[in-house]
């Protein structure tokens, strides 16, 4: 095999290679013997013709397309190997040349994986991020239980806001009630705006009985075209005033919101505990994050191929659905449920498809780099957990996963942990700089 590659951009290359006489003739006689089984020619029994009266009434080129099919991928992966190029995309090839008693010449327009120049990545500043957790945090902690425990109860007094009103209610533009606007014996809790704006203040004061007028303008955003800036009224029926009734913060009260604490004192322990270890992982994550985007930033890529930019648009657009799927969601019904087509999917998801990518790239290049790979004790420890993780057993996934794929995400991952592990978090905040 002849080749001869040479880059045509900074992502674009052409390759020329050839497949040599020898196996040309070799899968001509494959695809005749294909062919020769259904040959009906008069004067010869079906799949007896013999190869000089099928070139002589058909010609030798009519095997060409067939036996290019059968050849071609082989012969282009052969010559891939042979060259310094990786392709990330299904290459565009034509035909060069393709003769008797020759050599098949073809050339292949490829797309190629941009070259990645690295930048700082390890040892890199980011914000530091507050790990401390307040008493006051703590209290709003409890607080929050507190009223989820809370009871309704209905008063007589009129309605102040945090109380919850049972109301009927239609909505009007001018004389016309409109679609949508309707509702009987709805809770509202006055306060939560969980209405449209305007519509809650309104019924503060109000009393079981109450018949009251609310005028409002809706907002210049709102869903409904029909309604988005235009100004209503609407006529509201109070049936109930209630109010909430908080239990005691006491040591009977935390056994019944937590059976693993007894006092007060315990809950509060409890509580601290459980909201510094969301504090840790998320500054965590966050510090992570800062680092890994300043490694992306700092690496020169000149320019990303739109194939895999559209690749990785389709893979988190797969993994999206999937995960619908298995809550029982299926495509058409998401589509359906958010008034929303595959096309809006698909733009939704292209923001971040680049960054993901260069991501990718610049993580590949750390790999290549520091010479990052997995030891054979890495890739037990990492089959041990999948199969933990989706209860299989360990085998199953041994012969699932291969090798090769099992040490490129390990790989990876060392190349997160090496720009993470090193970053420092000594940078204050933009809120902290502007608050000296």
């Amino acid at each position: 095999m002849e080749t001869n590659f040479e880059k045509t951009g900074p992502t674009t290359g052409r390759l020329e290679f050839t497949i040599d006489q020898e196996t040309v003739k070799n899968g001509l006689d494959k695809t005749f013997k294909k062919v020769q089984k259904n040959l009906n020619v008069p004067g010869f029994r079906k799949g007896r013709v013999p190869r000089r009266i099928f070139n002589q009434m058909y010609g030798e080129a009519a095997l060409y397309e067939d036996t290019l099919n059968d050849l071609l991928p082989a012969a282009y992966s052969k010559a891939i190997d042979e060259v310094d190029a990786e392709p990330v995309a299904q290459p565009n090839i034509d035909i060069k040349s393709v003769g008797k008693n020759q050599d098949w010449e073809l050339v292949a327009e490829l797309t190629l994986k941009p070259d990645v120049e690295l930048g700082q990545y390890k040892d890199l500043d980011v914000v530091k991020q507050d790990r401390e957790v307040t008493e006051e945090e703590v209290e709003e902690s409890i607080e929050r239980r507190r009223q989820g425990m809370a009871e309704l109860v209905i008063k007589e007094d009129a309605a102040e806001e945090g109380d919850t009103v049972v109301i009927d209610y239609e909505g009007f533009k001018g004389e016309e009630a409109f679609e949508g606007g309707k509702g009987e014996n709805h809770s509202l809790e006055l306060g939560s705006n969980s209405f449209i704006p305007g519509f809650e203040e309104q019924l503060v004061g109000v009393k079981a009985g109450d018949e009251k007028e609310v005028n409002l303008t809706f907002p210049e955003e709102y869903h409904s075209d029909e309604l988005a800036g235009q100004e209503a009224t609407f006529k509201v029926k109070v049936h109930e005033v209630k109010s909430k009734e908080l239990p005691d913060l006491d040591d009977e009260f935390v056994k019944d919101l937590d059976e693993d604490v007894e006092t007060v004192d315990e809950l509060r322990e409890k509580v601290r505990k459980e909201l510094k270890e969301r504090k840790e992982t998320a500054a965590n994550d966050a510090r992570d994050d800062e680092a890994i985007r300043k490694a992306v930033e700092n690496a020169k890529i000149e320019e990303i191929p739109h194939e895999m930019a559209h690749e990785e648009v389709h893979r988190q657009m797969e993994m999206f659905l999937n995960n619908l799927k298995q809550q029982g969601i299926s495509a058409d019904m998401y589509y359906q449920m958010t008034g929303s087509t595959e096309a809006d999917l698909h733009k939704q998801f292209e923001g971040e498809a680049e960054f993901n990518v260069r991501t990718n790239l610049v993580l590949e290049a750390i790999v290549e780099e520091e010479n990052l790979e997995a030891t054979d004790e890495d890739m037990e420890k990492e089959i041990s957990e999948l199969a933990e993780q989706y209860n299989m057993d360990v085998e199953q996934v041994r012969n699932v996963l291969s090798p090769q794929l099992l040490n490129r995400d390990i790989s990876l991952k060392k190349a997160i942990d090496l720009i993470t592990s090193t970053a420092n978090e000594t940078l204050e905040s933009k809120e902290d700089s502007d608050s000296e």
